[in-house]
């Protein structure tokens, strides 16, 4: 790799921690590029992007971002995983240490806030984006039926009782 070419990476690199809602630091010695290559479609999938850079250059583009804090984890052979959703590329990292234990999660960053690995996987525990949309969404139109179900029921007790008269009478 020429001197360019880690200068656009490092570049690239420092976009990503300062864009990035959650960033995933991992080891990964030992995993087989079939199993990486999974990793990265599944993360794909979730609204994530698994990277393997060199310690050196990502430290190079660390300086000055608010994930700073995250450099000291960056020994041996490391791959970032980050997204702009806060929860997806943890959520990810953390599904797929489930499964392969070799892939090694030794913290990250969310915001300007360093996590350890059980700060990565209480993280991975929270609902995604798109869940927490969902149940809002229901919240919300939950209490809009309830209501419709309230102002409906005097009319239907209305309708019970004249039909009881007429009822009466005819009898």
């Amino acid at each position: 790799m020429d001197r360019t070419a880690k200068a656009e990476l490092a570049t690239m690199l420092g976009e990503v921690f300062n864009t990035s809602g959650v960033i995933v630091v991992a080891h990964y010695a030992g995993l087989r590029v079939a199993e990486l290559q999974k990793l990265r479609k599944d993360a794909k999938q979730a609204g994530a992007s698994v990277q393997v850079a060199k310690n050196r250059i990502a430290k190079i583009a660390l300086e000055g971002t608010d994930v700073a804090g995250i450099a000291p984890l960056l020994q041996g052979p490391t791959l970032l995983a980050y997204s702009s959703d806060p929860i997806a590329a943890a959520k990810v990292v953390a599904d797929f240490a489930k499964t392969n234990d070799k892939l090694v999660i030794l913290g990250g960053a969310s915001g300007s806030t360093a996590l350890n690995v059980d700060g990565v996987k209480a993280l991975a525990a929270l609902p995604s984006l798109d869940e927490l949309r969902a149940k809002l969404v229901g919240l919300v139109q939950a209490p809009a039926t309830k209501i419709a179900q309230v102002v409906n029921a005097p009319a239907a007790k209305v309708a019970r009782v004249f039909g009881a008269y007429a009822n009466r009478d005819a009898a």
